[in-house]
């Protein structure tokens, strides 16, 4: 839960058309999210870092053109290799579930105008942990990081490789979203104001050790038996909230930061994180009480103010979204200020605001450099990002989900961002 001068084209790389290479994409991490955003249909909120957004309506008309269907063959690559290039990439590359087809850095919008100080710094955290397929580009990156604009632009566009991402069936236009780390107040024992728990993973989870079929779903779990919780979860709580509405936005988030008041007077802060899931699949409790009309807007404050107007149908509302996900604790220095790092993602770094973005990785590798363009954003969002998280409503080739922060007003933004989205992957040479 963000986004993103060298004039003169640039052509495009002889390539071997039909040349094909599987990659592995598998996540060398938890998954730390579980869902994705919802959209809000109501009143517009200042974005983080000076950003400004118009709300898309759910079903409102894309701003990028639909591209006919069936797979597109490669374009026919224009003579002569692109400026600096040290050898020739192939036309086309097919995934699980996508077609990553060669393009030019033309065809980037808004990458011409990007400073280089930005990008730079973006590439540099995609280095300090690579994977390994960029292993010999960063190895590069570090030196050049010395060298003025003009030649690190040439460097990185003879260096990477722009292939745009479509589905198996041709499509190239995709889905953005966003999400963020919420803040709340909490305590660590329970008491009538705080009554709603969130749990560690069931008594005897652990690392290759968790059932391989998925297990109870919300409404199992969180049906009294006898008075008492789930024998597996007994004494598993690691925090309460004051709002069951509170938790579920914990769930879908994947992660958030906890306040807690001691009897002292003390502050206390908390980060909660992804630990399991009962792999039940994810429904959308927004989507779900569009449909049955108890509300017009599903943004957060939306479904709150929904919920208290119908409190009868609140506990349906909750089990309409079978997917439960279990949290880990740590304590979280209160001094860490705004520059605080975001919370860890897939790829097992902290997520970085309106860089780090949760993709399918069986369509983009985790780790990937990418280019996103969502033009009918307000402003139009054209910016490198980073594959650094997955989540469990993440799925399709072209599918991102942009995280915007921590604290309220990311959460505003986030709730805010719903667009249609094309997207390249920068890989290398």
């Amino acid at each position: 839960m963000n986004r993103f001068d060298l004039s003169g084209s640039w052509s495009r790389i002889v390539g071997t058309l039909g040349w094909v290479l599987l990659l592995s994409c598998s996540a060398p991490h938890p998954v730390p999210r579980s869902e994705s955003s919802v959209t809000v249909l109501g009143s517009a909120a200042a974005p983080p870092s000076g950003l400004s957004v118009t709300p898309n309506p759910v079903g409102a008309a894309s701003a990028l053109p639909t591209p006919s269907s069936g797979p597109a063959a490669a374009p026919a690559p224009a003579s002569g290799l692109q400026s600096g290039s040290s050898r020739p990439a192939p036309s086309a590359q097919t995934h699980l579930k996508s077609w990553w087809v060669s393009a030019s850095w033309d065809d980037l919008p808004g990458f011409q105008d990007q400073a280089m100080p930005t990008l730079w710094g973006q590439l540099l955290t995609l280095c300090e942990q690579a994977q390994s397929v960029y292993q010999s580009f960063c190895q590069g990156l570090r030196p050049m990081s010395l060298s003025n604009p003009d030649e690190q632009r040439i460097w990185l566009m003879s260096h990477l490789q722009p292939y745009r991402v479509q589905s198996l069936e041709g499509d190239s236009v995709g889905l953005l979203t966003s999400y963020y780390e919420p803040i709340f107040n909490a305590a660590l024992s329970p008491s009538e104001t705080f009554k709603y728990p969130l749990y560690a993973p069931p008594l005897g989870w652990g690392p290759g050790n968790k059932p391989s079929q998925p297990w109870l779903t919300r409404k199992e779990i969180e049906t009294p038996r006898s008075g008492s919780a789930v024998p597996e979860l007994k004494g598993r709580e690691i925090a309460w909230l004051a709002d069951p509405l509170d938790v579920m936005v914990i769930h879908v988030q994947g992660s958030a930061r906890l306040q807690v008041h001691q009897a002292s007077g003390e502050l206390q802060q908390f980060r909660v994180s992804f630990a399991a899931s009962n792999d039940q699949p994810y429904q959308s409790m927004a989507r779900w009480m569009l449909d049955q009309g108890l509300t017009r807007d599903a943004s957060w404050s939306g479904l709150r103010a929904s919920l208290k107007a119908n409190p009868e149908r609140a506990q349906e509302a909750f089990w309409s979204n079978p997917r439960y996900i279990f949290f880990q604790i740590a304590p979280w220095p209160l001094d860490l200020g705004a520059e605080a790092p975001g919370p860890k993602g897939a790829w097992g770094v902290p997520l970085k605001a309106m860089t780090s973005v949760a993709v399918d990785p069986q369509s983009v590798p985790l780790g990937s450099a990418l280019w996103l363009s969502a033009p009918s954003a307000r402003p139009a969002l054209n910016r490198l990002v980073l594959a650094q998280d997955t989540g469990g409503a993440i799925n399709g080739a072209v599918r991102a989900d942009l995280f915007a922060g921590s604290g309220d007003a990311a959460g505003e933004w986030a709730n805010q961002i719903k667009h249609p989205l094309r997207l390249w992957v920068l890989w290398p040479r």
